[in-house]
């Protein structure tokens, strides 16, 4: 199940998570088990994914544009990937743009022998680093922030790569979820605040690790344990796993959207399951905001766990007052505003003998320009509906994220642009409201935000950044696309 919002595919309106990794050691089908566990964390990412593999002597690595099933469907594709070590990853692009060169994962020949890493994140102060390492003589073959750990780790002169890695990552700042393979075994890796989620789990005498715990559902692995915030865990060949803690005590900030929005329902994060926290964000929502409404209706697929808890909480119809096709691709170009606003159509159709003459609530995810939102009360309106309301199951987003989610730069964002009531006025809705940011902490297990050290990264909410932001804060850009052309290897 997909549970992006796909309401948002023209225009980029919607949070974006970036990456989904998955790695597999000591497993009999390693490469297979990582495509079908990258194939359970495909909302994380549907514009490219690659597998890397080790068979103890040598790496293979393929990779494509597209999704899982368009690359890693047939026995060929994981025959070309053997060995009992394999890590993937699936991705959009934010930092280095959507080239091949920066599909992962990246690989390099370093001194100590092969060296392949996934990243989940975003590194902070990427290109202060880079300048100096192409000061210093790097020479880089992609524009991801990734090759940059890639360069760290290459250049320290620690004896192991593991010392070598822990060296590279305090110069880093930001967030990261890291599976790396060595000819040593793959070593696992999360930032010291925890930001990127990492869980591990055992399948027979194989250890896995992946973005989300759904992907051990779907390859019959079991759950072991969260990867702890600033934890590295290294897995050898012959099974030994080596847990250390290289990077202090922290206070952990995991994403809080992972609850909102990023991480599938049946999934478990920060020991919670995320359906049931959606539906208490929902419940949350309903007690904060009441509305006097005949209907409660969610915008599909993303917002109908926060519905039903809005529905149970406030006594509510809930019904599907939206009807989503599930036969229409992404990719569907769209030439015109008039054809952007007839896709809506294409993939959601408003039920109009269950809304029409009704008083109803819609409930969402987030509001991040709102011209989404502006379309589906205008369809919910033309449907016949006497009211529509909106209520939202997250804070309003009035700040960009820089540790690995694809948000609009800060002047596009709604609520960076304008107040609660203009923003009513702009999607043209009856009403509007927000879920209070305590309200989001209590629905996900806290009393409410700790404002001296939340327990949260909230910053797309508050603007309270957990880390330093270098390159924002020396005003650097990206770096320029690569003057060659990519060709798809997969």
């Amino acid at each position: 199940m997909n549970f992006t919002h796909p309401f948002h595919d023209e225009d980029g309106d919607t949070l974006r998570e970036e990456c989904g990794i998955f790695g597999a050691i000591n497993s009999t089908d390693a490469a297979a088990a990582t495509a079908l566990g990258l194939h359970a964390l495909q909302h994380r990412g549907q514009e490219a994914v690659g597998i890397t593999s080790f068979d103890g002597e040598t790496f293979f690595s393929r990779r494509g544009q597209g999704h899982v099933a368009e690359n890693f469907s047939t026995q060929e594709a994981i025959d070309e990937l053997p060995g009992g070590m394999a890590a993937g990853h699936v991705r959009y692009s934010t930092t280095g743009g959507a080239g091949l060169r920066n599909v992962q994962p990246l690989y390099a020949e370093l001194a100590s022998g092969g060296f392949a890493v996934a990243h989940n994140g975003n590194i902070s102060n990427a290109q202060a680093l880079r300048k100096d390492l192409v000061g210093r003589g790097s020479i880089f073959q992609s524009t991801s922030d990734t090759e940059v750990i890639i360069h760290l780790v290459a250049t320290s002169r620690y004896p192991t790569v593991a010392d070598r890695l822990i060296d590279a990552l305090r110069l880093v700042e930001g967030a990261y979820a890291l599976i790396v393979m060595t000819p040593e075994g793959m070593i696992a890796c999360r930032d010291p605040l925890g930001i990127r989620p990492l869980v591990m789990g055992k399948m027979g005498d194989a250890v896995v690790f992946a973005s989300e715990s759904v992907a051990f559902d779907v390859v019959g692995a079991e759950l072991i344990r969260e990867v702890e915030p600033g934890e590295m865990i290294q897995v050898d060949f012959s099974g030994e796993i080596k847990p250390i803690r290289p990077f202090g005590d922290h206070k952990p900030r995991p994403c809080i959207f992972e609850h909102v929005y990023f991480s599938r329902p049946d999934s478990t994060f920060a020991g919670h399951s995320v359906y049931e926290a959606r539906k208490s964000i929902g419940a949350e929502l309903a007690k904060e905001s009441p509305c006097d409404v005949d209907l409660v209706i969610p915008v599909p697929d993303s917002g109908v766990p926060a519905a039903i808890g809005y529905a149970q909480a406030s006594g509510l119809p809930f019904e599907l007052g939206i009807i989503r096709s599930h036969y229409v691709g992404r990719t569907f170009i769209q030439p015109s505003d008039t054809a952007r606003h007839a896709s809506v159509k294409r993939k959601h159709n408003a039920n109009r003998g269950l809304v029409e003459g009704k008083k109803i609530v819609l409930i969402d995810d987030s509001i991040v320009r709102g011209t989404t939102s502006l379309r589906i009360v205008e369809m919910m309106r033309e449907a016949g509906a006497s009211e529509v309301h909106f209520r939202v199951a997250s804070p309003p987003t009035a700040h960009s994220c820089f540790y690995g989610v694809d948000t609009p730069e800060r002047s596009k964002l709604l609520a960076a642009r304008m107040e609660l009531e203009p923003m009513r006025e702009f999607i043209q809705a009856d009403s509007l409201a927000f879920i209070s940011i305590d309200g989001l902490y209590r629905a996900v297990g806290a009393k409410g935000r700790d404002k001296a050290c939340p327990q949260f990264c909230d910053a797309c909410f508050t603007g309270d950044y957990p880390t330093t932001l270098t390159d924002l804060d020396m005003g650097e850009h990206e770096p320029a696309q690569l003057p060659f052309t990519d060709h798809k290897a997969a």
